[in-house]
């Protein structure tokens, strides 16, 4: 079985250990070749001071191991061993190679400002001493590379400095890339939530309207039946209309659920009232309406708000309908070119008796508040209350010109 070398990585332990020992062989065999060239500089030994030259080499050189553990520690370790190396006078050479890794590491895996305050301040105090060491070298010339510890240093504090960045950025980019996808997904969330109230909404509507006339129906093609069988055919008749209007909507609302746009038909509107008028007639209410549209209107009346209209007229009717059964009702379409104003009253009860409230006595009808939800989903406002007598009155107004979000 054959193994790609890119899946063979060495941990960063190790890594830092073969750093640490090719640091320490560079600066101890590095001084000596280059020393060992000029045996006229008057320099302090290695072995002086029981080795002490090779004991700081040495120890500047392993503390890389645990650079990224303790980079701070390890880089103030490695600033003194080369404060006390060059402050002794000891030979000149690659002995700094320790102490830049050190300084690289500080400043990449700093927090930025910190770690570039504690850089800062040890150039300053290793540039004096060794500027302080140097002052007698000969020949002259020999105090470039002096010069070129300390622009060494200021690189390696600058390139680490610069890996730090860039490593924020991508991880501000990567965070700021996650919290946009979050954003997507719970924008779509919203918007599958939006649309299932909306489904819920209409479905509810549609069936709620239609088994209700249908009930009434079937209670009077059942009275009727062997009394008067021709009244009992038109109540059957109707109750074919309305389970067909019924399924015909249905289909139309569950219709986003399909892929094809074949068979979609418009949502029902303002222009369909008379047909929603016609069924509520059959189920035995006095309806009567009173509709007063601008001739020429100013602005078109949006889709949604044709809808709105529609359903709220038809919730009402099924509210008097379930609730209190044949009365008169009066309903109300107006619009002063701003908006549209819709009223539905009802009478009440024949023997004056309070109906069952719209919704349920138990609070958990949603016809009041799916009305009221679309009404401030446009930006509208709502009100269902009873009427002075015995009766009921819902009255909304719909902007046409919509300041809430609209999902219809």
């Amino acid at each position: 079985m054959s193994v790609s070398a890119r899946s063979f990585r060495l941990p960063s332990w190790a890594g830092d250990i073969l750093l640490a020992l090719f640091v320490t062989v560079m600066q101890i065999q590095g001084t000596i070749v280059r020393n060992a060239a000029d045996p006229t500089a008057v320099l302090r030994p290695l072995t002086d001071l029981g080795h002490l030259g090779y004991v700081l080499l040495v120890a500047s050189g392993a503390v890389v191991a645990v650079r990224q553990r303790w980079p701070v520690l390890v880089f103030v370790a490695a600033g003194l061993c080369s404060v006390i190396y060059y402050a002794l006078d000891f030979p000149d050479g690659p002995a700094w190679l320790g102490l830049f890794v050190a300084l690289y590491t500080l400043t990449a895996l700093g927090d930025g400002r910190r770690s570039l305050l504690i850089a800062g301040a040890w150039i300053a105090v290793l540039s004096a001493v060794w500027l302080v060491a140097a002052a007698d070298i000969e020949p002259r010339a020999a105090i470039g590379w002096v010069y070129f510890r300390i622009g060494a240093a200021v690189m390696s504090a600058a390139l680490g400095e610069s890996v730090r960045s860039r490593r924020v950025i991508a991880a501000e980019a990567v965070a700021r890339a996650e919290l946009a996808e979050r954003t997507r997904e719970e924008e779509a969330r919203a918007r599958v939530d939006a649309e299932r109230l909306r489904i819920a909404r209409e479905v509810h509507d549609t069936v709620a309207h239609a088994i209700a006339v249908i009930n009434v129906q079937a209670g009077v093609t059942a009275y009727v039946l062997d009394k008067r069988p021709e009244r009992a055919r038109e109540t059957l008749e109707a109750i074919e209309r309305t389970s067909s209007q019924a399924l015909q909507e249905m289909r139309t609302i569950l219709g986003v659920l399909r892929d094809d746009q074949d068979g979609r038909a418009p949502h029902p509107g303002i222009g369909q009232l008379d047909d929603l008028i016609s069924q509520a007639r059959d189920a035995g209410l006095d309806v009567k309406i009173e509709a007063a549209m601008p001739t020429q209107p100013t602005r078109p009346v949006p889709s949604a708000v044709d809808s709105a209209v529609y359903r709220i007229v038809q919730e009402s009717l099924t509210n008097v309908i379930r609730h209190v059964g044949p009365t008169r009702v009066v309903i109300s379409v107006r619009s002063d070119g701003d908006a549209i104003d819709v009223r539905v009253t009802d009478d009440g009860r024949a023997d004056g008796s309070a109906p069952t409230p719209p919704g349920g006595t138990d609070g958990r009808g949603r016809g009041h508040l799916g009305m009221r939800e679309r009404c401030q989903l446009l930006g509208g406002s709502f009100d269902a209350r009873p009427t002075t007598a015995a009766g009921f009155e819902v009255a909304a107004r719909l902007p046409l010109s919509p300041t809430a979000p609209v999902h219809a």
